[in-house]
Parts: structure tokens; C-alpha cells; sequence
């Protein structure tokens, strides 16, 4: 058991994940990363340091995120702070999408998140803890790209699960969050980033004129899972350069 608040990332092997384990652990929790890539999120919590702790858990699968909480809860303690942070994209043409691959992305995006929040939830509200959860929403909550219909779906999904469970989680005094990155410089990036003309693409809809670290996103989580946002709930935050305020491309 530890007496600092414990904070766990979902999807904590790299990436946004990463960056938010990082951004929490400085405000002094103790951290457990998990995802469904056991090395990388053993390496992980190696590499974090300070006693962080690497789960394997498929996002996915209901009983996986219920024994892991219970795993938690049994060695160190109740979370007091969820950021669920794992998701999964499939690209390709709408008219050809399965209903297989429409859901393997809603499994992970939408039903872990719903799942691992409640899971949470019902300590929280059974231990009398006054807690935070984030979700990781994105842009395409709001927009669209038709090659990436189920993520789009999943992260609108996300918006108003965050929205309708902080509703129900505020008499409890836990808040619910969510974070919506644009175009942030992770793996999910990397085809952009490889490919001049798709890059000036998204940069003639960012009006920063770049692309966002990882460490940006985790900071803004960070600051939702803290005390200094302790009257903000059912947000979404949207950290993307400017772009959903444009109005026009350039």
C-alpha cells in the first residue's frame, strides 16, 4: 500500500499514454501504467521509475479491466485517479468496413473507457474518494475523416460518456474529463509525418503551424486529474493549435 494518491494510465507503454504518466507522477502519485504490450509497458514503468508499477490488460475485455482493478486495489491500494488513455484506430474505405473492424475499434475506444470509468467509479463512490477521471477524446469528436469512421464514432462516444457520467458521478465529488488532442507527434502520426504533402495538409488546418508533443497533451491531463481543476467537470479540453476554431483553410 502507498500513501500517495494512485494514478492509472490505460494504454501507458509510449505515446500520450507515457506522457501523462510522466506530467501525474510529478505531482507526486504513484503510477500504474498498463496496456496490452507487455514488454513496453514493463519497460515503461522502468524507465518511470519511483516504484510505478507495469500491468498487461487488454482494453477490449470487460473481466481483464476488472481483475486488473481488483489486482490494484489488492496490492496498492484504491485508484484515485483514471486517465483512460487507450485506443486503437482502423483506417479504410467506409463503403468496405466490416462490422468486425467497427467494433474491434468501439471495444477498445468506447467500451474499455466505459468500463474501466465505472470500474473506478464504484471504489470511488464506495470509499468515500473525492477523484479524478480523463478520458482521452480527440478532435474527431467534432470533425470528421471518413477513412476512420469507427474512431470518429468511438471519440464522439467518449465526449458524452465523459459529459453523462460526470453528471452522475458529481454528487460523489468525482469529476470527469476528457482531453482531445489534434495532431500530436505520436506512432498514429508517423504516415503523416512521413509524407510531405499529408503533412502540409495538416498544417494548413493548424494555425500554430506545427504539430503537438506528446508531453503537451500530458500536461493538460495532469492538470484535469489535479486539485487546481477541482471545479471543472464534464469537459472536454481540446489541445490542437487552433484548429477547430478555423474557419476556413488557407
Amino acid at each position: 500500500m502507498t500513501d500517495s494518491p494512485i494514478a492509472l494510465i490505460t494504454g501507458g507503454a509510449r505515446g500520450l499514454g507515457y506522457a501523462c504518466a510522466e506530467a501525474i507522477q510529478e505531482n507526486g502519485a504513484h503510477i500504474v501504467v498498463a496496456d496490452i504490450d507487455e514488454q513496453g509497458v514493463m519497460e515503461a514503468a522502468k524507465k518511470l521509475g519511483n516504484g510505478a508499477v507495469g500491468m498487461v490488460c487488454d482494453m477490449s475485455k470487460p473481466d481483464q479491466i476488472n481483475a486488473m482493478f481488483d489486482k490494484i486495489e489488492a496490492d496498492h491500494g484504491p485508484v484515485s485517479i483514471l486517465v483512460n488513455n487507450a485506443g486503437i484506430a482502423k483506417s479504410g474505405d467506409f463503403l468496405e468496413t466490416s462490422p468486425e473492424d467497427f467494433m474491434e475499434v468501439i471495444n477498445v475506444n468506447l467500451l474499455g473507457t466505459f468500463v474501466a470509468l465505472q470500474r473506478a467509479a464504484k471504489t470511488m463512490v464506495d470509499k468515500g474518494i473525492r477523484g479524478a477521471i480523463v478520458n482521452m477524446s480527440s478532435i474527431n469528436a467534432q470533425v470528421a475523416i471518413p477513412s476512420i469512421a469507427s474512431y470518429c464514432a468511438s471519440k464522439g462516444g467518449v465526449m458524452q460518456l465523459t459529459k453523462s457520467s460526470s453528471q452522475a458521478l458529481a454528487p460523489h465529488g468525482i469529476r470527469v474529463n476528457a482531453v482531445g488532442p489534434g495532431s500530436i507527434d505520436t506512432a498514429m502520426l508517423a504516415g503523416v509525418n512521413a509524407n510531405p504533402e499529408a503533412m502540409k495538409m495538416v498544417m494548413s488546418r493548424t494555425p500554430l503551424q506545427r504539430i503537438g508533443e506528446p508531453r503537451e497533451i500530458g500536461d493538460v491531463v495532469a492538470f484535469l486529474a489535479s486539485d487546481k481543476a477541482s471545479y471543472i467537470t464534464g469537459e472536454t479540453i481540446y489541445v490542437d493549435g487552433g484548429r477547430l476554431a478555423m474557419n476556413y483553410t488557407c
